[in-house]
């Protein structure tokens, strides 16, 4: 709608993300440094870790956008998988049948894959996106899927991208040895004032425009104290923006412009309201009345949850691959036992 009026040859700020539009402040050079070094040592994991709407999803898609002809590459987004509900979506990515069979079977074709893309000189890289939400079982799974290896050398390499809540997962206990395979890992930060200034204009030029500075410095200002340099929400305000300069008919745009539209998404874009103060008071012990224990009480009420938790989730693991070798066992049994009926 207001394409036309800016001079603008697209949309500057829509939410889906787009390589064509990526934006390289100092900390995503970074994160794209490290997938690209991932890439050249074609081996372990990277780990890139970020709030909402910090950008990962766009590294991501930039770099699928730029990757090798030599490397056949699958990008999954992860609700809750069971380890083997990973196992058969990565199979799908991989574009393999997975109708009607096992794990075992999928995991055979999955290897008998891999290998021949080395031996056409070629390699299998898998994205795994919003990766917080995997179990800790499904992890270790995606470690084992690492395992498959030709000449010393790993079939499949992966890259997760989640948000802040992967890093205290992947620091849980029994995942030690997924650790020790992560070969780089980058935290993404919101953008600094500097940088949404700069994030702001290059998409706009990026998209067409040709004018003076669309935002003058106070604009520039309140945009980056409501967006507190998230570009997803970057995008959602000046959307936003724009759509009010077409209407206002006013090619820039000072700060009472923004504050105004400012005013306008508050509501639709859901913000809690504020806070209320914490009290500098320090805990008080717990009565039967049931006033708060102090903090280190709940610490080791909580440490002890997360070794509770890390000691069921190490017996589920051991149950599993329990119960996938008895049934490739009495696999083995029927193929045995049908081969001597023939």
């Amino acid at each position: 709608m207001y394409e036309s009026f800016y001079g603008l040859n697209s949309k500057p700020f829509q939410l889906t993300p787009d390589p064509d539009f990526f934006f390289a402040s100092k900390l995503h050079k970074r994160a794209m440094s490290y997938l690209q070094y991932g890439l050249s040592q074609a081996e372990g994991f990277i780990v890139i870790t970020g709030g909402i709407g910090t950008g990962k999803t766009t590294i991501a898609n930039s770099l699928l956008d730029d990757i090798q002809d030599d490397i056949f590459a699958a990008q999954i987004v992860t609700p809750k998988l069971s380890p083997d509900e990973l196992v058969r979506m990565v199979a799908i990515k991989f574009e393999l049948n997975v109708t009607n069979k096992t794990k075992s079977d999928i995991l055979s074709d999955l290897e008998t894959f891999l290998s021949q893309l080395h031996s056409q000189g070629k390699r299998a890289l898998l994205l795994v996106d919003e990766a917080q939400n995997l179990p800790l079982e499904t992890i270790e799974e995606l470690r084992m899927l690492s395992n498959f290896q030709a000449a010393g050398k790993p079939l499949l390499q992966s890259f997760l991208l989640g948000q802040e809540e992967l890093q205290p997962i992947l620091r849980a206990p029994n995942l030690e040895q997924f650790r020790q395979r992560i070969v780089a890992s980058c935290h993404l930060s919101p953008l600094s004032e500097e940088e949404c200034k700069a994030y702001i204009e290059y998409r706009m030029h990026h998209a067409g425009w040709n004018g003076n500075s669309l935002l003058d410095d106070e604009a520039h200002h309140k945009v980056y104290v409501f967006t507190q340099g998230v570009p997803r929400k970057i995008n959602t305000l000046m959307d936003r923006v724009l759509l009010f300069g077409f209407l206002e008919e006013k090619e820039s745009l000072d700060g009472d412009a923004i504050e105004g539209v400012v005013d306008e998404v508050k509501d639709e874009m859901f913000l809690p309201d504020p806070a209320p103060p914490v009290s500098n008071e320090p805990l008080a012990e717990s009565t039967s009345s049931g006033v708060v224990k102090d903090v280190e009480y709940y610490k080791s009420m909580l440490n002890e949850l997360v070794e509770a938790l890390d000691d069921a989730i190490s017996h589920k693991i051991k149950l599993t691959r329990y119960i996938d070798k008895l049934l490739k066992k009495k696999y083995r049994t029927y193929v045995r036992l049908k081969s001597d009926d023939e």
